[in-house]
């Protein structure tokens, strides 16, 4: 009776001071919110971000945070701020700072969204630095060819079921009708058979079937698309939510699609697991299990792969190619190399080892110029700044940034920055990485450019897998035909989210080639 005179009393005096209680409210907010506007109001950037996220969430709805990214850092300099909380750098020596000072740590507005399992991390959406650090020191020899001896073999073994899936389907005859290819699917069946290949020794054989197993590629795309469109509205907790995050995001219990994936990838890591006491292989699934990671943990790992291993390598794939075949003139010194290696053929037959793809100069730098006048990766990766605040240097200049600010980075605007790469930074030109003849410019340049796999402790751990698809796929591609884009005015379809470019519809034509 007591409890209820009381509510009673309660919601009396609070009908009586309505009016005073509201005001006290809105002050309240509108104080914080001049607070935390003065906190970072010596950072430059549109005056509208210091007070609300809605111009960076509305250029994540529309697919185009990247160039929103780019745009801030070409109006406002290295250092700009994008929300009240939020600041942007295209300054590689402050992003190099951010990833190598102790005390920053992952954002978990951004990290926490990309979580591919409900309510579980895995190495990329894990924020705790400490669980991270330990993840990665487990994992990471997992990744290298001295543990992972089938490494190479693996990726050989894909190399020649593209080849031998062109020859079979995709061959067109000069002058007569095209056969077009959708080389942005194949290239995302060629990094999807990998990774599951060097992931657990079981191939998806996509590449075998010409076929979007369980409709597995479309149904990643459509959860980062999902999940873009959550995290630009505030919303991607929503998915990691107590019961409710458990019925809107992909589960193994699903028929097809994403679910249908992990059920397919948690089945081969259960048989492996069962018999690893027999098993001799020696692939990343056996070093993550030999290095002491176990149950949920061991399946995590490797669903992470099947998303960042693939999405990121096919992204990067996508765009060195397009840029090559709308250069003839890259194209044919490309091919005269190729030619003049491959005459000498010091492996024998089969495919090109990856050591010797990497000491040749001229698709090393076609690479380097299509990572960075196209990088597959471009979302903020954001950091937050230490609890008693940091100070950064940028063009000279000391900038304080107090403790909880998050900090991302803008890599469009970063590789293409004019006063490293010129006025024409904008340009597919892969010479700029042969005749620089300034030697401290071009370590600069190559370390700009090896930030494309991020740096210090979060740095890509798929980086050597990555290397050695794209190497051995760029010469083995131009090496046994000839390309063309079949439609030049518009040669892709492609979206953005979460900074991964989802390309489709990037249709070629391609022939044998007469050496």
């Amino acid at each position: 009776m007591a409890v209820s005179q009381t509510l009673t009393q309660v919601v009396d005096l609070v009908s009586e001071h309505k009016v005073e209680i509201t005001v006290a409210f809105v002050a309240v907010y509108f104080l914080s919110q001049i607070r935390t506007y003065f906190k970072l109001a010596h950072v430059p950037g549109p005056w509208f971000a210091g007070w609300s996220d809605i111009p960076h969430n509305w250029s994540i709805w529309n697919e185009r945070a990247y160039q929103y990214y780019y745009d801030i850092s070409e109006r406002y300099g290295k250092i700009a701020r994008i929300g009240p909380n939020s600041v942007l750098s295209s300054s590689p020596e402050v992003w190099i700072h951010v990833n190598t000072k102790p005390g920053y740590r992952r954002s978990d507005w951004y990290f926490k969204a990309v979580r591919v399992e409900y309510q579980r991390d895995n190495i990329f959406s894990q924020a705790d630095t400490e669980k991270h650090d330990a993840t990665r020191k487990k994992i990471a020899p997992g990744y290298s060819g001295r543990e992972n001896l089938e490494l190479e073999g693996s990726v050989d073994s894909r190399v020649v079921a593209f080849l031998d899936l062109i020859r079979r389907n995709y061959l067109s005859v000069d002058g007569g009708p095209v056969k077009k290819m959708d080389l942005a699917k194949k290239i995302q069946f060629f990094t999807m058979d990998v990774i599951s290949l060097v992931a657990f020794g079981t191939t998806f054989g996509m590449l075998d079937r010409d076929s979007d197993i369980n409709n597995f590629v479309k149904s990643s795309e459509d959860g980062l698309l999902i999940g873009n469109m959550f995290m630009s509205l505030n919303l991607a907790w929503l998915v990691q939510a107590p019961v409710i995050g458990k019925f809107l995001g992909p589960s193994p219990k699903d028929k097809t699609g994403f679910g249908a994936m992990m059920r397919e990838t948690f089945r081969y890591i259960d048989e492996r697991v069962e018999n690893a006491a027999t098993d001799t292989r020696r692939d990343m699934l056996a070093s993550f299990y030999r290095h002491g990671v176990r149950g949920d943990e061991l399946r995590s790992e490797v669903l992470e792969q099947m998303v960042a291993g693939s999405d990121t390598t096919a992204g990067a794939l996508r765009g060195i190619m397009l840029h090559v075949l709308g250069t003839p003139r890259v194209q044919k010194k490309l091919q005269e190399e190729i030619d003049a290696v491959h005459a000498k053929r010091t492996w024998g037959d089969g495919i090109v080892p990856h050591a010797v793809a990497k000491q040749m100069p001229y698709m090393q730098a076609v690479i380097r110029e299509g990572l960075r006048i196209w990088p597959p990766v471009l979302n903020l990766l954001p950091k937050d700044v230490p609890a008693g605040g940091d100070t950064i240097v940028v063009d000279g200049k000391k900038v304080f940034l107090p403790g909880g600010t998050c900090i991302g980075v803008s890599t469009l605007a970063i590789h293409h920055d004019k006063e490293l790469y010129g006025e024409d930074a904008d340009v597919f030109r892969p010479e700029r990485w042969l005749l620089e003849t300034d030697q401290q410019k071009l370590d600069m340049m190559t370390r700009i450019n090896d930030l494309t796999f991020g740096h210090g402790k979060w740095q890509c751990l798929g980086k050597p897998v990555a290397q050695m698809e794209i190497n051995k796929m760029m010469f083995e591609w131009f090496r046994n035909f000839d390309w063309a884009v079949a439609k030049p005015s518009k040669p892709w379809r492609l979206t953005n989210a979460f900074g991964l470019f989802l390309i489709n519809d990037f249709y070629v034509r391609v022939m044998k080639r007469e050496t």
